[in-house]
């Protein structure tokens, strides 16, 4: 990974949150000299003698604790889980105590995102959550501005604290136009904010 990567990083089981990553990774390579670097993370299980296989079958890499390191910046998605990130994003970053230590993402620019079943189903709770171990890693917090005129005309997703997804009970809603822009602009407010913090 180079200097110029941010990290977009995130999980997704059903595929919105990956669609609301993808859409993240575009607005951050609008931005002339820096690139989205995607990446996942492994699902958990109780099944102790189960194991994922070391690479993907299809879509993002798995991360690795050097992509923190070696990111200028860091886009995080997770779908909502009871208004908190899902088990698998928790679980990685609750490995991440070397990276702390080392102050890896010290002053780097960070936002979040997720995608949740019902309008009302913890998408800002799971959003502020999300933040609380990039503070503690000592990231700086980004959020969508209300210059961003979608944010007071949406129905379906959108947030100050980041870009949202409604994807209604069965996840087969589409990500609407204004998610579609929020998501973009978040990720172009991140690249720009990453090139004048390095």
């Amino acid at each position: 990974m180079s200097q110029s990567d941010i990290l977009v990083l995130y999980y997704s089981r059903y595929g919105s949150t990956r669609d609301l990553a993808r859409l993240i990774a575009e607005g951050i390579e609008s931005v002339p000299g820096v690139n989205a670097r995607m990446r996942t993370v492994p699902p958990v299980s109780a099944v102790c003698e189960s194991t994922e296989a070391a690479v993907p079958s299809d879509g993002a890499p798995y991360v690795e604790y050097s992509d923190l390191k070696e990111c200028r910046g860091l886009a995080l998605g997770s779908p909502t889980r009871f208004g908190n990130m899902a088990a698998p994003m928790k679980y990685f970053w609750d490995g991440s105590s070397s990276e702390w230590m080392n102050g890896a993402l010290i002053g780097k620019p960070a936002c979040v995102f997720t995608s949740t079943g019902s309008l009302h189903g913890g998408q800002e709770s799971t959003l502020l959550t999300m933040m609380i171990p990039l503070l503690h890693h000592g990231m700086m917090i980004m959020g969508i501005p209300y210059s961003e005129p979608d944010l007071m005309s949406t129905s379906t997703g959108g947030s100050p604290y980041g870009v949202t997804h409604l994807a209604h009970a069965d996840g087969r809603a589409p990500i609407s136009t204004e998610e579609q822009r929020l998501a973009k602009a978040q990720g172009k407010r991140l690249a720009l904010a990453a090139l004048k913090l390095i």
